[in-house]
């Protein structure tokens, strides 16, 4: 059967994969001949700090990805096409001098991507070049999983039900590229370069090689043998911060070097085997695709609460609350499972997710700030950061999203600590001048006896921070806040 193009362009973006990815699959069955792109978009990469352990991510996995297209063609000079400057402006100028017919790429759901690629299409409309584009990076997008009155779902539990209804009923397909990979062909002369090092782009080095996060689609696969050995435990691991207990997949998903629908084929299967922990994390997948349609059918959640009653609350102002939020987000909150898990996060660009509740409750009902201050500075510093899943873990915590914490429920710091790092394991690794504390003090060292501190060398308002607040009263202050929204549960 004669193929509908002569020759197409896969745009890659969030999608850093030969295997099972749909744009290419899907370029490979309607072209002859097929080329492969990827832009560093400066829209995306100029606003960012000079060294960006994202960038590097995506540098070394763009590297990986090269070579694993060349070895799907079994040509030298395939490969990626790559560009530095506005996707904007260079997919449909590569597009014309390539003189392809067709452009391919997975759709991204962000509003400043959604608005690239508009524009994107109308340029290549203008050029007699069609933009195809396909889902990839979840398995039910936008308005597929409805309630039987047909709208969007605003809770988890009936979305969850839903969604594993629709997965059985249609069940992921996994696509192999390699029987349709000869159409892949070398590069034209002139296109040929390297992947850019980070140098030539404008970046730095990070410590991304000495905290051995894998990279590429080999580090996702290496990754996930690693947990599918231990996935059967997950529901009894994945709170306790010092445990391997994640994935640690995330960062995989958010640039597309692993499939979601390999991930999920393999938690239903074990699921349906009767894996508890498999269930559990079929269900914190179904959490990220939740947030993803709440994304798509609620977009004002970008820019506001998803309950809009409460954009009335007074937050925080003025020099106080900046001094506040500085503090928050160096680890002096002098609470030390709040610190530490601020200081994994400014060390690393990572989070474990019980403490992004914990942290992020801090912040929020504790000391009063905008959840959007710290929403923000998690876009800026996780690894592993999606607008999508950002927004609805903020919004969760701040109880101004769907299905969220109700607000009159507050997170102890103390007690989260004494429960989830009960030995204190975490909070040492991260807090260094704690680590001679007595567990039973490390986890409000303000309650320690004087001998105790002076015995651990801890000078409170020295080395480490006297509480910002004090809990209690800081409940009492934030119950008096949300107020506004509803009156106090008697």
């Amino acid at each position: 059967m004669p193929k509908p193009f002569d020759s197409g362009l896969v745009w890659f973006r969030r999608d850093l994969r030969t295997d099972d990815n749909t744009a290419l699959c899907l370029a490979l069955q309607q072209c002859q001949k097929v080329y492969c792109a990827f832009i560093f978009d400066r829209d995306i990469l100029d606003p960012l700090p000079k060294a960006d352990r994202r960038v590097e991510f995506i540098q070394a996995s763009l590297v990986e990805l090269d070579a694993s297209l060349r070895s799907l063609a079994g040509k030298l000079e395939a490969g990626l096409i790559m560009r530095h400057g506005v996707a904007g402006e260079l997919i449909p100028a590569l597009a014309q001098s390539l003189q392809v017919q067709a452009v391919f790429a997975a759709h991204d759901y962000e509003p400043q991507a959604m608005a690239r690629d508009a524009r994107v299409r109308g340029k290549l409309a203008g050029l007699g070049v069609a933009l195809h584009t396909c889902k990839d990076q979840i398995i039910f997008e936008g308005r597929e999983i409805l309630t039987k009155t047909g709208t969007p779902y605003g809770v988890f539990t009936p979305y969850l039900r839903s969604w594993l209804d629709q997965l059985q009923r249609h069940p992921v397909r996994i696509q192999d590229p390699a029987p349709l990979a000869s159409a892949l062909v070398a590069r034209p002369a002139g296109f040929q370069q390297a992947v850019p090092t980070l140098q030539e782009l404008g970046f730095e080095k990070t410590n991304l090689a000495e905290l051995r996060i894998p990279t590429g689609a080999h580090g996702a696969r290496q990754l996930f043998e690693d947990f599918f050995e231990r996935m059967d435990q997950y529901h009894e691991t994945r709170d306790f911060p010092a445990v391997k207990g994640p994935s640690y997949l995330g960062v995989h998903l958010r640039f597309g070097t692993v499939s979601i629908r390999k991930l999920v084929a393999t938690a239903l299967q074990s699921s349906i085997a009767d894996s508890r922990g498999a269930t559990v994390w079929l269900n914190e997948l179904a959490w990220r695709e939740f947030y993803f349609q709440i994304l798509a059918n609620f977009p004002h959640v970008c820019d506001g609460a998803f309950k809009p009653e409460y954009n009335a609350i007074a937050w925080e102002r003025g020099p106080h609350a900046k001094s506040l939020f500085q503090a928050w987000c160096e680890g002096r909150t002098g609470y030390p499972l709040v610190d530490a898990a601020m200081a994994q996060l400014n060390q690393t660009g990572y989070m474990h997710n019980r403490l992004r509740m914990v942290a992020g409750s801090f912040l929020v009902k504790d000391l009063g700030i905008d959840w959007r201050w710290g929403e923000r500075y998690f876009a800026e510093k996780l690894n592993d950061f999606d607008l999508a899943a950002n927004n609805g873990g903020w919004q969760w915590v701040a109880s101004s999203g769907c299905d969220a914490q109700p607000w009159f429920r507050i997170f102890n710091p103390v007690s989260q600590s004494e429960k989830f790092d009960p030995e204190g394991k975490f909070i040492r690794r991260y807090l260094p001048q704690l680590a001679a504390m007595p567990t039973a003090a490390l986890h409000a060292p303000w309650k320690a006896r004087p001998l105790e501190l002076s015995s651990a060398g801890v000078e409170l308002g020295g080395n480490y921070p006297q509480p910002l607040v004090m809990h209690d009263e800081a409940r009492a202050r934030t119950l008096q806040r949300y107020a506004v929204v509803k009156k106090p549960h008697q």
